[in-house]
Protein backbone atom coordinates (compact mmCIF):
# COMPACT_ATOMS: atom_id res chain seq x y z
CA UNK A 1 0.00 0.00 0.00
CA UNK A 2 1.33 3.68 -0.46
CA UNK A 3 0.73 4.92 3.76
CA UNK A 4 4.24 6.23 3.19
CA UNK A 5 3.13 8.37 0.62
CA UNK A 6 0.34 10.18 3.19
CA UNK A 7 3.55 10.66 5.41
CA UNK A 8 5.45 11.94 2.45
CA UNK A 9 1.87 14.71 2.00
CA UNK A 10 2.31 15.41 5.57
CA UNK A 11 5.62 16.00 5.01
CA UNK A 12 5.55 18.52 1.95
CA UNK A 13 2.82 20.29 2.88
CA UNK A 14 4.57 21.23 6.46
CA UNK A 15 7.44 22.59 4.11
CA UNK A 16 4.32 24.58 1.61
CA UNK A 17 2.82 26.20 5.11
CA UNK A 18 6.35 27.81 5.96
CA UNK A 19 6.77 29.09 2.04
CA UNK A 20 3.22 30.16 2.79
CA UNK A 21 4.16 32.18 6.31
CA UNK A 22 7.65 33.33 4.49
CA UNK A 23 6.11 34.74 0.76
CA UNK A 24 5.30 38.54 0.03
CA UNK A 25 2.48 39.79 -1.60
CA UNK A 26 4.06 40.19 -4.77
CA UNK A 27 5.46 36.31 -4.39
CA UNK A 28 2.25 35.47 -5.92
CA UNK A 29 2.66 36.92 -8.95
CA UNK A 30 5.92 35.38 -9.79
CA UNK A 31 5.97 33.25 -12.83
CA UNK A 32 6.43 29.71 -11.25
CA UNK A 33 8.47 27.14 -13.67
CA UNK A 34 4.93 25.00 -14.71
CA UNK A 35 4.44 26.70 -17.78
CA UNK A 36 1.44 29.65 -17.96
CA UNK A 37 0.79 29.13 -13.94
CA UNK A 38 1.93 31.91 -11.40
CA UNK A 39 2.63 30.82 -8.01
CA UNK A 40 -0.69 31.89 -7.54
CA UNK A 41 -2.03 29.35 -10.08
CA UNK A 42 -0.14 26.66 -8.68
CA UNK A 43 -1.67 26.96 -4.60
CA UNK A 44 -4.61 27.38 -6.62
CA UNK A 45 -4.16 23.63 -8.07
CA UNK A 46 -3.46 22.16 -4.82
CA UNK A 47 -6.29 23.66 -2.95
CA UNK A 48 -8.91 23.21 -5.90
CA UNK A 49 -8.22 19.33 -5.94
CA UNK A 50 -8.50 19.41 -2.17
CA UNK A 51 -11.57 21.14 -2.06
CA UNK A 52 -13.00 19.03 -5.15
CA UNK A 53 -12.07 15.39 -3.21
CA UNK A 54 -13.95 16.50 -0.26
CA UNK A 55 -16.65 18.40 -1.54
CA UNK A 56 -16.96 18.53 -5.62
CA UNK A 57 -18.55 20.10 -7.54
CA UNK A 58 -22.19 19.15 -8.81
CA UNK A 59 -21.67 17.49 -12.75
CA UNK A 60 -23.25 19.71 -15.32
CA UNK A 61 -26.66 18.87 -16.26
CA UNK A 62 -25.37 18.07 -20.08
CA UNK A 63 -23.14 14.90 -20.29
CA UNK A 64 -19.80 16.07 -21.44
CA UNK A 65 -16.95 14.30 -22.92
CA UNK A 66 -14.23 13.53 -20.51
CA UNK A 67 -11.65 15.61 -19.93
CA UNK A 68 -7.76 15.14 -20.47
CA UNK A 69 -5.75 15.62 -16.86
CA UNK A 70 -4.38 18.41 -17.76
CA UNK A 71 -7.51 20.24 -19.48
CA UNK A 72 -9.35 18.96 -15.91
CA UNK A 73 -6.60 20.71 -13.46
CA UNK A 74 -6.82 23.81 -15.82
CA UNK A 75 -10.37 23.80 -15.47
CA UNK A 76 -10.05 23.86 -11.99
CA UNK A 77 -7.93 26.53 -11.41
CA UNK A 78 -9.14 29.18 -14.45
CA UNK A 79 -12.14 29.83 -11.68
CA UNK A 80 -9.68 31.26 -9.48
CA UNK A 81 -7.02 33.48 -11.16
CA UNK A 82 -8.26 36.32 -9.64
CA UNK A 83 -8.80 35.16 -6.09
CA UNK A 84 -7.37 36.79 -3.39
CA UNK A 85 -4.14 35.07 -1.87
CA UNK A 86 -5.88 35.27 1.29
CA UNK A 87 -8.93 33.59 -0.48
CA UNK A 88 -6.61 30.56 -1.92
CA UNK A 89 -5.18 30.03 1.79
CA UNK A 90 -8.95 30.09 3.49
CA UNK A 91 -9.18 27.03 0.86
CA UNK A 92 -6.14 25.59 1.70
CA UNK A 93 -6.72 25.75 5.09
CA UNK A 94 -10.30 24.73 5.05
CA UNK A 95 -9.59 20.92 3.08
CA UNK A 96 -5.69 20.11 4.04
CA UNK A 97 -6.47 18.17 6.86
CA UNK A 98 -9.81 16.29 5.90
CA UNK A 99 -7.84 15.72 2.60
CA UNK A 100 -5.20 14.12 4.76
CA UNK A 101 -7.76 12.01 5.95
CA UNK A 102 -9.14 10.69 3.03
CA UNK A 103 -5.61 9.78 1.16
CA UNK A 104 -5.50 7.75 4.54
CA UNK A 105 -8.79 5.98 4.42
CA UNK A 106 -7.80 5.21 0.59
CA UNK A 107 -4.99 2.59 2.53
CA UNK A 108 -7.94 0.50 3.76
CA UNK A 109 -8.99 -2.66 1.99
CA UNK A 110 -11.32 -2.95 -0.28
CA UNK A 111 -11.23 0.50 -1.51
CA UNK A 112 -6.90 0.43 -1.84
CA UNK A 113 -6.84 -2.30 -4.20
CA UNK A 114 -9.68 -1.01 -6.50
CA UNK A 115 -9.38 0.57 -9.54
CA UNK A 116 -9.64 3.48 -11.02
CA UNK A 117 -9.16 5.32 -14.17
CA UNK A 118 -7.50 8.87 -14.43
CA UNK A 119 -8.76 10.35 -17.45
CA UNK A 120 -5.58 10.25 -19.99
CA UNK A 121 -3.44 9.05 -17.03
CA UNK A 122 -3.91 5.39 -17.08
CA UNK A 123 -5.77 2.81 -14.52
CA UNK A 124 -4.30 2.43 -11.14
CA UNK A 125 -5.74 0.88 -7.35
CA UNK A 126 -7.02 3.55 -5.66
CA UNK A 127 -4.25 3.78 -2.90
CA UNK A 128 -1.68 5.10 -5.52
CA UNK A 129 -3.27 8.47 -5.30
CA UNK A 130 -1.90 9.47 -2.67
CA UNK A 131 1.66 8.44 -4.63
CA UNK A 132 0.45 10.79 -7.40
CA UNK A 133 -0.28 13.99 -4.99
CA UNK A 134 2.89 13.09 -3.59
CA UNK A 135 4.59 13.32 -6.97
CA UNK A 136 2.42 16.55 -7.82
CA UNK A 137 2.94 18.38 -4.80
CA UNK A 138 6.53 17.46 -4.50
CA UNK A 139 7.24 18.96 -7.78
CA UNK A 140 5.34 22.26 -7.28
CA UNK A 141 7.03 22.82 -4.25
CA UNK A 142 10.13 22.14 -4.90
CA UNK A 143 10.75 22.28 -8.24
CA UNK A 144 7.92 25.22 -9.79
CA UNK A 145 7.83 27.57 -6.75
CA UNK A 146 11.57 27.31 -4.94
CA UNK A 147 14.57 28.53 -6.11
CA UNK A 148 16.76 27.72 -8.17
CA UNK A 149 14.68 26.51 -10.79
CA UNK A 150 11.45 28.17 -9.59
CA UNK A 151 10.96 32.13 -8.69
CA UNK A 152 11.28 31.90 -4.92
CA UNK A 153 14.31 31.96 -2.64
CA UNK A 154 13.01 31.16 0.61
CA UNK A 155 14.88 28.76 2.88
CA UNK A 156 12.52 25.58 4.16
CA UNK A 157 14.09 22.18 4.63
CA UNK A 158 15.57 19.77 1.76
CA UNK A 159 13.60 16.81 0.76
CA UNK A 160 14.42 13.78 2.84
CA UNK A 161 13.67 10.34 1.04
CA UNK A 162 10.87 9.92 2.87
CA UNK A 163 8.92 12.67 1.05
CA UNK A 164 10.25 11.84 -2.36
CA UNK A 165 10.14 8.25 -2.80
CA UNK A 166 6.75 7.74 -3.08
CA UNK A 167 6.54 10.17 -5.91
CA UNK A 168 9.34 8.97 -7.91
CA UNK A 169 7.24 5.12 -7.41
CA UNK A 170 4.13 7.24 -9.07
CA UNK A 171 6.66 8.49 -12.29
CA UNK A 172 7.61 4.74 -12.36
CA UNK A 173 4.37 3.57 -12.27
CA UNK A 174 2.75 5.70 -14.76
CA UNK A 175 5.55 5.92 -17.23
CA UNK A 176 3.84 2.97 -19.08
CA UNK A 177 0.50 4.06 -19.21
CA UNK A 178 0.60 7.89 -20.05
CA UNK A 179 2.71 7.49 -23.31
CA UNK A 180 1.73 4.40 -23.81
CA UNK A 181 1.46 4.65 -27.51
CA UNK A 182 4.98 6.83 -27.46
CA UNK A 183 7.07 4.91 -25.60
CA UNK A 184 6.36 1.45 -26.91
CA UNK A 185 7.51 3.08 -30.20
CA UNK A 186 10.72 3.67 -29.00
CA UNK A 187 11.74 1.09 -26.21
CA UNK A 188 12.98 -1.28 -28.69
CA UNK A 189 15.44 -2.51 -25.73
CA UNK A 190 16.21 -2.55 -22.18
CA UNK A 191 16.94 0.98 -20.47
CA UNK A 192 18.49 1.05 -17.18
CA UNK A 193 17.25 4.31 -14.95
CA UNK A 194 19.70 4.93 -11.90
CA UNK A 195 18.13 7.50 -9.45
CA UNK A 196 20.79 8.27 -6.95
CA UNK A 197 20.64 10.41 -3.91
CA UNK A 198 17.50 10.41 -1.55
CA UNK A 199 14.13 8.81 -3.33
CA UNK A 200 16.75 6.75 -5.28
CA UNK A 201 16.50 3.28 -6.40
CA UNK A 202 17.60 1.79 -10.02
CA UNK A 203 14.54 0.62 -12.77
CA UNK A 204 14.63 -1.25 -15.69
CA UNK A 205 12.58 0.23 -18.41
CA UNK A 206 11.86 -3.13 -21.09
CA UNK A 207 9.73 -3.53 -24.49
CA UNK A 208 6.15 -3.89 -24.70
CA UNK A 209 4.76 -6.97 -24.67
CA UNK A 210 1.24 -8.34 -26.30
CA UNK A 211 -0.58 -5.96 -24.03
CA UNK A 212 1.36 -2.87 -26.10
CA UNK A 213 2.58 -1.37 -22.67
CA UNK A 214 6.09 -1.20 -21.89
CA UNK A 215 7.59 -2.57 -18.17
CA UNK A 216 9.45 -1.22 -15.46
CA UNK A 217 11.12 -4.26 -13.46
CA UNK A 218 12.53 -2.74 -10.42
CA UNK A 219 16.16 -3.80 -10.49
CA UNK A 220 19.39 -3.58 -12.84
CA UNK A 221 21.59 -5.81 -14.85
CA UNK A 222 19.11 -6.71 -16.60
CA UNK A 223 21.00 -6.85 -20.34
CA UNK A 224 20.65 -3.29 -20.81
CA UNK A 225 21.47 -1.56 -23.61
CA UNK A 226 22.67 1.64 -21.91
CA UNK A 227 22.61 3.08 -18.50
CA UNK A 228 20.92 6.68 -17.94
CA UNK A 229 22.06 8.33 -14.43
CA UNK A 230 20.58 11.13 -12.32
CA UNK A 231 19.56 12.36 -8.95
CA UNK A 232 16.09 11.47 -8.42
CA UNK A 233 15.34 15.25 -7.51
CA UNK A 234 16.38 16.08 -10.99
CA UNK A 235 14.13 13.40 -12.68
CA UNK A 236 11.11 15.02 -10.99
CA UNK A 237 12.49 18.22 -13.39
CA UNK A 238 13.47 16.34 -16.70
CA UNK A 239 11.10 13.62 -16.22
CA UNK A 240 8.45 16.18 -16.81
CA UNK A 241 9.95 17.84 -19.11
CA UNK A 242 10.45 21.06 -17.04
CA UNK A 243 14.10 20.84 -17.91
CA UNK A 244 16.17 19.22 -20.78
CA UNK A 245 17.56 15.95 -19.40
CA UNK A 246 20.51 16.72 -21.13
CA UNK A 247 21.78 19.18 -18.23
CA UNK A 248 21.04 16.35 -14.84
CA UNK A 249 21.90 13.05 -17.05
CA UNK A 250 24.99 10.68 -17.59
CA UNK A 251 24.32 7.93 -20.21
CA UNK A 252 26.81 4.77 -20.46
CA UNK A 253 26.17 2.44 -23.22
CA UNK A 254 24.38 3.44 -26.62
CA UNK A 255 23.77 6.85 -26.10
CA UNK A 256 21.78 7.47 -29.72
CA UNK A 257 18.76 4.69 -28.43
CA UNK A 258 19.26 6.46 -24.77
CA UNK A 259 18.68 10.16 -26.23
CA UNK A 260 15.28 8.70 -28.37
CA UNK A 261 13.78 6.93 -25.27
CA UNK A 262 14.68 10.17 -23.11
CA UNK A 263 13.56 12.97 -25.69
CA UNK A 264 10.00 10.47 -25.65
CA UNK A 265 9.64 10.39 -22.09
CA UNK A 266 7.32 13.34 -20.61
CA UNK A 267 5.50 12.22 -17.34
CA UNK A 268 2.14 14.19 -16.26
Amino acid sequence: MSSQAVKALRKIHTEVEKVIQSMQEEDWEKQSLCEGWRVQEVFAHMSSNMKEAINPTPPQETPQEPLKAEDAMEALVAPRRDWTAQDLLDEYAQYLEDWLGQMEALQEEPTASTMIPLADLGTYPMHMLANAFAFDHYCHLYIDILAPEGPLAIDIDQPTDDMLRPGIEWMIAGMPQMQAEELAAVVTEPLELELTGNGGGTWTIQPAGNDRLITIAPRANLGSTATVASSAHDFVSWGTKRSDWRSSCTIDGNESYATKVLDTLNII
